[in-house]
Order: structure tokens, then sequence, then C-alpha cells
């Protein structure tokens, strides 16, 4: 029996990155496809809680089966286990994203939102991105990376709570790094404009700065040609700090 393999993504179910993933996939087990109607990038961990969720099939056949929603990354994957898979999936994919998801770019990252909502439900999750934003970027330089990660963690399970980010490079890729997040950011995010009234208003932007060149990094391997995976988890305790915390604790009596 072939196993169930669930795809979304959040640069809607038309972008070319879910398309080259589906096809990939398809050589490891059967397909369940849920994602959003429209682009949702940047909605990070955002689920619907104000208005219904509707589903639409596109296609349905033998090993194959794909829907649109009309929600964000996380309601696709609420969706699709809780309703549209026959059995819960072996792995969940999220991608092949335009444009990257390294480093500090995972907070904001629907794609990864998906990844870490699927890790909570209890399932395989590894989310991939491609360093070009181009709609019709080529996707073929990624099946290297696609097929030898997802063909490890169908043979060799990720350990609990545990998910994979993996960013792959544009042009050709050397090989891949087992990395941790580089400690970047986002600076001069919003640039100040005013409308033919004249009235303010203000347009998401941003300069990315990397004040973390070390080589064990994500970006350091992207920058080098590699495609970089790094395991992420939804516990986002700091559980270094909690010693040198320890003086906030207090009894009431």
């Amino acid at each position: 029996m072939r196993p169930l393999i669930l795809i979304t993504n959040d640069d809607g179910i038309q972008a070319g990155g879910i398309q080259h993933l589906m096809d990939v996939a398809q050589e490891f087990g059967d397909l369940v496809v849920m994602a959003p109607e429209h682009n949702a990038s940047g909605l990070s961990c955002s689920l619907t809680s104000q208005q219904p969720l509707r589903v639409h099939p596109l296609e349905e056949r033998d090993g194959r089966h794909v829907y649109t929603c009309s929600g964000t990354p996380v309601d696709c994957v609420k969706m699709a286990v809780e309703h549209f898979c026959p059995q819960k999936p072996a792995v969940v994919l999220s991608g092949i994203n335009h444009g990257s998801n390294a480093s500090i770019n995972i907070v904001y990252s629907a794609t990864m939102g998906a990844v870490l909502e699927a890790c909570l439900d209890g399932c395989q999750a590894i989310g991939f991105s491609l360093l070009n934003h181009n709609p019709e970027a080529d996707f073929s330089g990624c099946d290297g990376t696609v097929r030898s990660v997802l063909a490890h963690v169908l043979e060799h399970p990720l350990p609990e709570w545990t998910a994979l980010n993996v960013n792959i490079p544009r042009g050709e890729v050397k090989g891949i790094r087992l990395c941790r997040a580089a400690r970047a950011r986002w600076t001069d995010s919003l640039t100040p404009r005013t409308d033919p009234l004249g009235r303010p208003y203000w347009w998401l932007t941003g300069k990315f700065v990397n004040d973390d060149p070390a080589p064990d990094t994500d970006l350091y391997a992207l920058d080098h040609g590699y495609a970089s995976i790094v395991p992420i988890r939804p516990d986002y305790t700091a559980e270094g700090a909690i010693p040198q915390l320890k003086d906030l604790e207090t009894e009431h009596v």
C-alpha cells in the first residue's frame, strides 16, 4: 500500500511550486492536495474564525485528490486531516514556496505555518522553498533535494514534535547541509507614501540584514550553493533561559 501524502502551500493552488511538488511527490505515494484558493503568503499560523470555510474539488482520481479551500494554509491542513484524508498522512508537504523561508522568515511564513500545524497534529512535516520569487520560476532544480529529503523522512521518521524547513538555492544545487537558522532580521520594513489625494499610507518593503554569517547557518549554506535543512518545532520554549530567570519564581501564601 502506497503511503498517503498531504500537500499544501501558501502561494495558492495555481502556483507553479505546488504543481511541481505534486508531480515529484506522486512518485512516493498517493496524494491529497488542499491549498488556498488565493495567495496567502505572510499569514504565518493564522486560521479562519470569523467566517465559514468552503472546499471545492478540482481533481479526483485514483492516487490524486486535489481541492481548494477558502481559508489559510493552516485551515487547509486542519480541514484535510480531519475530513478529506482517508487515513493519517505519512507526511505533510508544504510548498514549493516561491521565495526564501530561511532564517527569521519562518516567523512570517504561512508555508511554514502549515508545517507547524501538521507537526502539532502529530504528522511528519516538511516545508520546501526555492529562493526565486518569479511566478514563472523553474523548479526542476529542486527535484533532487525534494526526492532525497522525502525519501529519508518516509524511511526514517522524524523525532516527535520536529519538522523540517528546507530551502533550495537558485541554479545548480551542490548538495544538502543540515543547519541552524541564521539570526537575521528585517529593517526599515514600512515605507511611507502618499496617495493621489494627499493622504499618507505605508507599504511593506524592508531590507534583510544578516548579522550571523557563521558557516553552520542556513543563509551561509544557501549563499554557497547548498540546500539547507533546519529542524524546527512548534514549542517556542527558550529552555536555556529558565535557570537565569529562576529568581522570578515566588510563592503566594
